[in-house]
């Protein structure tokens, strides 16, 4: 499931990406698929085993281009190891809502985003991020939880203001919003809820068949529900280096 556009990214054969709090991998497989040099970079060192297998396990399956490179590191995203300009595209997808010092993550995205390149940074909507916090605490309150709800306007200023060019957004997973809402509804910890169980076993079977007619359901309802949004930029030639 990808919240990430690549077509509207240009990833491919020769791209250097790195997806920066990659968690389980999902952006990281695409952009291997796609003949990308990708690094998985990730605090969760478990995780990281997890993204490493399916690496190989896609390499061998013959899932790969000959161009496809993939590495895991696990680091910090406040402190990104890399030099200056190093990556071709910086994915942050889902994370920023979880760090205290978000301007400094921010800032570290960008520090090693090439001139342009292309940065995709996704964040749950405010709306429905809104619904689930007034329906549980303990959706929130947990540790490594969500410790704010951003508006788009506001996170697209933030990172527009340190240089980055907005390019494109666009929202995405409006089915998951009701199933995020009926979980803060009945309990977060209730996963076995019936409710839940069934309206899970609906989104996977979407994901995995793709029907037509939800898939026109959610694009008709993202705009409206979309439970996360998505922010493309660019980094400009810095205004001394056209003088």
């Amino acid at each position: 499931m990808l919240t990430v556009d690549f077509d509207r990214l240009g990833v491919g054969p020769g791209s250097k990406v790195i997806d920066v709090g990659c968690g389980l991998g999902r952006h990281s497989f695409e952009a291997y698929r796609r003949g990308a040099d990708v690094v998985a970079f990730d605090q969760n060192a478990t995780e990281l085993g997890e993204v490493d297998t399916m690496f190989r396990g896609m390499a061998e399956a013959g899932e790969v281009p000959p161009s496809g490179h993939a590495e895991t590191v696990a680091g910090d995203a406040r402190a990104l190891p890399y030099p200056d300009q190093t990556f071709d595209c910086v994915i942050a997808s889902e994370i920023l809502e979880h760090i205290p010092t978000d301007d400094a993550v921010i800032a570290e995205l960008i520090r090693v985003l090439k001139i342009g390149g292309t940065l995709a940074v996704t964040v749950p909507r405010w709306l429905p991020e809104q619904v689930c916090w007034l329906l549980s605490e303990d959706y929130h309150s947990n540790e490594g939880g969500h410790i704010r709800i951003y508006r788009a306007n506001q996170l697209r200023h933030k990172i527009a203001d340190r240089g980055m060019t907005f390019t494109h957004t666009h929202h995405a997973h409006a089915l998951h919003s009701p199933f995020w809402w009926l979980k803060c509804a009945v309990g977060v910890e209730k996963s076995d809820h019936p409710a839940v169980t069934a309206y899970h076993k609906l989104l996977v079977w979407d994901m995995m068949q793709r029907p037509l007619l939800t898939r026109l359901a959610e694009s008709t309802l993202n705009p409206l529900i979309g439970k996360s949004v998505a922010l493309y930029f660019e980094k400009p030639v810095p205004a001394v280096e056209l003088v």
